[in-house]
């Protein structure tokens, strides 16, 4: 078929509204469906859940190694009980008659800034102390040292280390020995992991006892070594830990109580308002 001005004109409205959602992750036809170029036919069965959120993401096949360490990362972080906030609130939701993925939603609406957003703040911080000592001729542990006393001065908490519950998180030691042997192996650049436990060490020695990573430390050195941005590490981290929330929300909507709220019967919230006292309607004439 020839084009004519007149036709690519006319075809003008048809592909603006084609290029409305353009995109490079799928393309959807009639009998078929290409994922990052690839048929998914030909991904289903072959392709692991953890190798096809790299492809996705990433837009390239992972290798064995970037597919390993990503996979431990969303392993570790599935779930924490219901004392995490966002599990509570999921599992409150289900017993209110509302449909699984409501529930769902109410608990990774959950994670913020405060709960949940702690592995995106340490990826940042992992970058800007590697950036610092590279500047500084390469003394990881000044650098550390620096950041931890600025920290401590504008009376913040370096994201990323110590937990309420764990003297030492069980998580930390499994990841970091994995990131460890893939740095041997030249399978990811180290640097992560080198100002992550420059900064456990420096804070350890301000605090005068050990303050170890916790899951949101190690997680963001293995998502700081895979080469994501940290705002990609939250996402991976709200995709971990749906995993509980769902099987938390499911869970709870067999437990055969409604409407639970965050205090078991008979126990009420603490009152620290006015004590009891009589209210006097005005007279009529008051009121005008």
């Amino acid at each position: 078929m020839t084009t004519t001005p007149e036709t690519e004109q006319d075809m003008m409205p048809v592909r603006e509204a084609t290029d409305w959602w353009s995109t490079g992750i799928s393309r959807i036809r009639p009998g078929e469906i290409l994922l990052r170029g690839y048929p998914v036919e030909q991904l289903i069965g072959e392709m692991s859940f953890t190798g096809m959120i790299w492809l996705m993401i990433r837009g390239e096949l992972p290798t064995r190694a970037q597919e390993r360490l990503l996979e431990a990362a969303l392993v570790a972080a599935v779930d924490h009980g219901p004392q995490a906030p966002s599990i509570a609130a999921a599992r409150m939701a289900a017993t209110c008659g509302i449909g699984l993925n409501s529930a769902v939603a109410t608990g990774v609406n959950l994670l913020g800034d405060v709960h949940g957003g702690a592995g995106q703040q340490c990826m940042e911080v992992l970058g800007q102390l590697d950036e610092e000592a590279s500047a500084a001729g390469g003394d990881i542990d000044e650098a550390a040292a620096r950041l931890v006393a600025e920290y401590r001065a504008a009376k913040l908490r370096v994201p990323g280390f110590g937990h309420r519950f764990h003297p030492r998180d069980p998580r930390r030691d499994p990841l970091l020995d994995l990131v460890g042997k893939a740095v041997e192996n030249g399978e990811v650049p180290g640097r992560a992991l080198r100002a992550g436990i420059a900064l456990e060490r420096a804070l350890s020695e301000r605090r005068g006892r050990p303050v170890p990573m916790n899951i949101d430390g190690a997680t963001a050195i293995v998502y700081s070594e895979l080469g994501f941005p940290p705002e990609l590490g939250r996402g991976l981290f709200v995709l971990s830990r749906s995993v509980g929330i769902v099987s938390h929300a499911w869970e709870e909507r067999f437990g055969g109580t409604r409407i639970k709220g965050p205090l078991p019967r008979p126990l009420l919230a603490s009152y620290d308002g006015h004590a009891p006292r009589e209210f006097t309607p005005k007279e009529p004439e008051e009121r005008a």
